[in-house]
């Protein structure tokens, strides 16, 4: 990917204009020609996810599902266990099914997605993640279905710990497997027996019609915004302890953690730490939130402090509204951040360097909206739905 020139950004620094952002998406999303259509009328694809409360993998499924019925073809999705806020972002002429999943082998749930499959003459199964499991049960049963499997994960630094066993024997049934960034590439291609192996990278979105839901605390100009679910691997303690450092420059700033609270030990430690250290009136904790665009809009500087990524669709977000972004150097990440171009890397579990790098963008505004302007060039140019899909196509042909 080429880099983008902080000087090619400057007409770009309004980083809250929403007539350009919806014009952009609208160009981005732009169908392809009717002869794309006609040529793909056979394939008929299903998306399966484990679950549609909002993360990366769950939002990629509902995108791509939405992106296949704007392009013409047959596109449907199953959520195996549980809904969530992401089944409102699923467009009208999507089919839906929801299999209430009990457990690993829940054969009344299983003989379901059957039928379903069946009856709406589907060719292609697209697994995410660990819904893998399912997909190869029900093609036991319907063996003439295709496979093709998503890796999302995002612990992508600790492949090693890796648990691969049933997967590695599930991966006999796949036609193809998709990774998200080169690491889970080159993993899929040592330990798996699909027969084929591909990188493709996740694209950006944003459903801009959502209304606003989600009213931020803190003033405005002054928020930092971290779109991750609260688990491990996002390292929210490093990111707490670096804005402890920031709130004693900056007390009017607020940091604004947005995604899953699975109410844990983890996100009980974290929230315990923030009363500790007196926090409570700067580092607001919002849960699952639907209009994601609209949070955007109230915000300052994104920031990801993650000890392992695949390839965030957080920042992919971030990138589309013209965020000024801080973040690890993780996964897929510098595929994105290019320093001093198109953000700010850091070390992961480095809450100094971390802090740092938040009160530069702070301190130098000028630059912040410049690189800001920056990573919505690069991600608009590199990462468009349009380009994505085109590739899945093909993909989709080859099985």
């Amino acid at each position: 990917m080429k880099r983008v020139k902080l000087d090619d950004a400057k007409q770009n620094v309004n980083q809250h204009d929403e007539s350009n952002l919806r014009a952009e998406m609208t160009d981005l999303n732009r169908h392809p020609k009717g002869e794309l259509n006609d040529m793909n009328k056979h394939i008929k694809v299903l998306q399966i996810i484990d679950s549609l409360t909002p993360g990366g993998a769950e939002m990629m499924a509902v995108n791509i599902a939405n992106g296949l019925y704007e392009l013409g073809i047959a596109s449907h999705i199953c959520t195996t266990r549980v809904e969530g806020a992401l089944k409102n972002n699923i467009s009208e002429g999507v089919g839906y099914l929801f299999l209430h999943k009990k457990g690993t082998l829940d054969l009344k749930a299983l003989w379901r997605l059957r039928v379903y499959i069946v009856h709406h003459e589907i060719t292609t199964i697209h697994a995410h993640s660990s819904s893998f499991f399912s997909a190869v049960l029900v093609k036991l049963l319907k063996p003439s279905v295709q496979i093709i499997w998503h890796d999302h994960y995002g612990n992508s630094e600790l492949l090693a710990e890796r648990k691969r066993l049933a997967l590695k024997i599930c991966s006999y049934f796949f036609k193809s497997s998709i990774a998200v960034n080169a690491l889970l590439l080159d993993w899929a291609k040592r330990h798996l027996h699909s027969a084929y192996s591909t990188y493709l990278v996740n694209f950006a979105h944003l459903n801009t019609t959502i209304k606003k839901k989600t009213i931020l605390k803190g003033g405005d100009g002054k928020r930092i915004l971290c779109l991750a679910n609260l688990r491990p691997q996002k390292d929210h303690f490093n990111l707490v302890k670096a804005f402890k450092i920031v709130h004693v420059h900056f007390p009017d700033w607020t940091l604004h953690l947005v995604g899953t609270d699975l109410n844990d030990s983890y996100a009980s430690t974290l929230k315990e730490w923030i009363q500790k250290e007196g926090l409570q009136d700067a580092v607001f904790i919002y849960g699952n939130c639907s209009d994601t665009y609209q949070i955007l809009k109230q915000t300052t500087i994104g920031v990801l402090a993650s000890k392992s990524e695949g390839l965030p669709v957080s920042l992919l977000e971030y990138g589309l509204t013209s965020l000024p972004v801080v973040a690890t150097a993780v996964g897929a990440i510098p595929q994105v951040i290019v320093p001093n171009e198109t953000g700010v890397l850091v070390a992961p579990e480095n809450h100094q360097a971390l802090s740092g790098a938040i009160l530069f963008l702070i301190n130098n505004k000028p630059i912040s909206l410049q690189l800001g302007g920056a990573l919505h060039i690069f991600v608009t140019t590199y990462f468009s739905k349009a380009a994505y899909m085109e590739e899945l196509i093909k993909i989709y042909q080859r099985v």
